[in-house]
């Protein structure tokens, strides 16, 4: 709990995280027990980590963000593209009312799940599937997250948010820099906020493959 509480006070505060059930559910995460056991000692480090099949859990103060600018509340049901490790979907899940989290490795979900359950999670449903698709039949979302560089924004995505809603997505080249992006959704048109620079794996599956440009 004091490596945690360390955290927030170094990485998260200090870089202008201000939104106190972002910085309370990040105090009560376990992210040591969301990683693999070999890379426990360096859990709570201001940076991203291996997870295997070549993806990774995000620094803390990326994922703190990425919840902040999504501006939860209580009630919300959330549609996370992305399961990765799951810390994501178990910091969410401390602010709202459900999380519905995709993932398109298998492995990945499996391991996510037991991880999970373990830690006492009732409020995060997941499951194997491609993530640029959504999960249709929870839709529509209060917001939706994307943990992985998308080259367009997935129109399932968009079609599947509240009115009102906002999707916080890393828009840009899996190969460079990308734009951490806050989308907005009026009726039919969607609001397009830029943010900070980032880097993430990139996002698969049939909305970012060259057809589909």
């Amino acid at each position: 709990m004091l490596e945690r509480e360390q955290m927030v006070c170094r990485q998260l505060i200090s870089r202008g995280i201000k939104n106190q059930q972002v910085l309370d559910a990040m105090k009560k995460v376990e992210r040591h027990r969301l990683i693999p056991e070999s890379l426990t000692e360096a859990a709570y480090d201001d940076s991203p980590l291996p997870i295997g099949m070549g993806q990774t859990i995000s620094q803390p103060y990326i994922v703190a963000l990425m919840t902040e600018l999504l501006q939860p509340a209580a009630s919300d049901r959330i549609l996370e593209v992305g399961t990765g490790s799951g810390y994501q979907a178990a910091v969410l899940a401390e602010i709202v009312a459900a999380v519905y989290s995709v993932e398109i490795i298998d492995d990945l979900r499996v391991t996510a799940q037991t991880r999970l359950k373990a830690l006492g999670y009732n409020n995060i449903f997941l499951k194997t599937a491609d993530g640029g698709e959504g999960w249709e039949e929870n839709a529509p979302y209060d917001s939706i997250i994307v943990t992985a560089a998308a080259k367009v924004i997935p129109a399932e995505l968009l079609s599947q948010l509240k009115d009102g809603g906002r999707m916080v997505i890393p828009l840009g080249s899996s190969s460079g820099i990308q734009t951490l992006t806050t989308i907005v959704r009026h009726g039919n048109n969607f609001d397009s906020q830029p943010g900070i620079a980032v880097r993430f794996v990139p996002m698969t599956g049939v909305s970012q493959s060259p057809s589909a440009f």
